[in-house]
């Protein structure tokens, strides 16, 4: 009976042991899984290739319509739950849809056992682009919809050579948090003039952006002069941000922690378009000058002797692009000895871009007795507020120079004499100033003299002057009592003054002075703040031997300040306390012991 017993039970595990094995084999499942079967043009599908048992040469499909933006990755599941094995193998990838459509996932294969198994295939459809919703806590969301980094351009369609301002801000929303940014690529504008204007400070401002309320900043200024016409690019202003964002994690308040990350915003490039100069009225001696301008030529004087110098000035001032074309050039008789102008400019850069005066300062040296003329040149330049071309032309100026060598050939000479060789006296110099009188450097004899002594002695009676000035000075900073006091007077004299500055404002006034007598009584009774009631004052001041007018009008002066809290005071009252804390200030000094 018990040995059949034992064969019942051996047969019962063998047949469950096979059944067991049997039903892994039978149960074996390769099988595809997405994460949606319809997804916009912009949106991302996720599919998993999951398995219940390990395999091997797992082979994925094409993925012919999509890009792999991710994967594969490869996950291992492997768990025992209640004595009963559970297995899991995944391989995933991440797929972005190349175009609108509806396409099919082919099958993948994968050897289990020795067998090959496939995934049955799956259809996808992907339409138009969707608003894909955002996490309000993505730092990149928070970037991209709270903060903005934008370049505004000052006009889009300028002349050649016309200013133009591109200024760079940040705008950030109220309720996003920006601890700090770095330049990372900084606009080259190599068509471009340019100069950066100096930003003294960050200044935070409020102001809208798209119709919303933000914060902004002005971080860079630039006044760019087109060099070439047609289509120009102002190239990108990018930015190392620092942002702070919300994370999972909460304080003990319950409050969100908060998170520095840091992303990078940018400009985008701008391009402007570049309008060349009209040909239509271009003057001859046109030389690029674009703007609002006034030219002169002047002298420093009409009237000197041959061989003295004068200096001849072609200016052009105003605002415009003044550096960027050559005034013109002076036209003079041969007669004129002329020398290679000093160019100076006086040019400032601001938001309208380039304003001052340029100018050349010719040396001119006559040789001989006559009249020269220095006849009118002529300064051209665009308008642009007219659009038109202008010319400004300058006025005939004769020099007449009276005394010196007689030309004979001509006596009165116009800038159409050819040049010719002029034989000169040599001291066409003569009004430089050319010769030194010479004095002699040789000092008589230093030993023995009484500076010689004077320096000798001064040490040896330096010594006992700073050992006695030593000696007053330890004496002075011992005396704790006497600085105090001295400290005290100070610092009534100080809140005097202020209390001066402050008359016909009755707080402040009041105020000052009432610290001023605080300061000042602390000092000279050597009392501390938590003895300062009237009628501590009022005893000391006695022990004191102050008279009692003085104590009295000293009391009223603090009645006064206290007073002056709730009531008010005209001008002439505080001019009147002011007087009489001077004098009763002065009267305590004289009275007390």
């Amino acid at each position: 009976m018990k040995f059949s017993k034992h064969i019942l039970i051996l047969v019962f595990a063998l047949a469950t042991t096979f059944g067991i094995a049997q039903n892994e084999v039978s149960e074996v499942k390769f099988e595809t899984k997405v994460s949606k079967k319809k997804l916009g043009v912009n949106e991302r599908l996720r599919i998993d290739f999951e398995m219940n048992k390990d395999g091997d040469n797992f082979n994925p499909p094409s993925f012919e319509n999509f890009t792999i933006v991710g994967g594969p990755s490869q996950s291992i599941s492997n768990q025992w739950i209640n004595g009963v094995r559970s297995f899991s193998k995944t391989y995933s990838y991440f797929l972005a849809p190349k175009q609108r459509g509806n396409f099919t996932i082919a099958q993948a294969t994968i050897e289990i056992d020795g067998q090959t198994f496939k995934t049955l295939p799956v259809d996808i459809t992907v339409t138009a682009a969707v608003e894909k919703p955002k996490d309000p806590n993505d730092p990149d969301y928070i970037v991209q919809q709270n903060i903005h980094l934008v370049a505004e351009v000052s006009k889009t369609n300028p002349y050649l050579n016309e200013a133009i301002t591109v200024v760079y801000k940040l705008y950030v929303s109220q309720n996003t948090g920006v601890t700090n940014w770095r330049e990372l690529d900084v606009p080259g504008n190599n068509d471009f003039w340019s100069q950066n204007i100096d930003i003294k400070g960050v200044k935070i401002e409020n102001g809208t952006y798209n119709g919303e309320d933000y914060r902004f900043v002005v971080l860079r200024k630039t006044v760019l002069y087109p060099q070439k016409t047609g289509k120009l690019e102002i190239e990108p202003y990018a930015l190392d941000i620092t942002v702070d964002v919300p994370t999972n994690r909460r304080d003990i308040f319950g409050g969100r922690l908060m998170q520095s990350v840091h992303r990078t915003v940018a400009t985008g490039s701008r391009t402007i378009n570049v309008k060349p100069l009209p040909e239509t009225g271009r003057p001859l001696d046109f030389a690029g000058a674009v703007g609002e301008f006034d030219f002169k030529v002047t002298t420093s004087k009409n009237t000197l002797k041959a061989t003295e110098a004068l200096e001849a000035n072609v200016e052009v001032s105003g605002n415009g692009n003044l550096k960027l074309f050559k005034l013109p050039k002076l036209s003079l008789p041969s007669a004129l000895e002329v020398y290679e102008p000093e160019h100076q400019e006086s040019i400032s850069v601001n938001l309208n871009g380039m304003s001052g005066k340029s100018s050349d300062s010719y040396t001119i040296v006559p040789s001989y007795q006559g009249k020269y003329p220095i006849p009118s040149i002529s300064f051209s330049y665009f308008d642009l507020k007219t659009e038109r071309y202008k010319t400004i032309t300058s006025n005939e100026i004769v020099i007449n120079v009276d005394e010196g060598p007689i030309n004979t050939s001509n006596t009165v000479v116009n800038s159409n004499t050819p040049k010719q060789q002029i034989i000169t006296s040599g001291d066409q110099f003569a009004s430089f100033k050319t010769q030194t009188n010479f004095t002699s450097i040789q000092q008589p004899t230093f030993f023995k003299t009484k500076l010689f002594w004077t320096l000798l002695l001064t040490p040896f009676l330096a010594i006992p002057i700073a050992i006695l000035i030593r000696q007053k000075q330890e004496a002075r900073q011992s005396d704790v009592v006497g600085n105090r006091i001295r400290k005290g007077n100070k610092l009534a004299k100080k809140y005097l003054k202020e209390a001066q500055k402050a008359l016909g404002n009755k707080e402040q006034f009041y105020n000052a002075l009432e610290r001023a007598l605080h300061n000042y009584l602390k000092a000279k009774l050597n009392i501390v703040t938590s003895e300062f009631s009237k009628e501590k004052i009022q005893e000391l001041l006695r022990n004191k031997s102050a008279e009692e007018a003085t104590i009295s009008q000293f009391l009223e002066l603090l009645k006064n300040c206290e007073m002056a809290r709730y009531s008010p005071f005209s001008n002439v009252e505080m001019k009147q306390d002011y007087d009489k804390a001077s004098n009763v200030i002065s009267m305590i000094d004289r009275q007390i012991k």
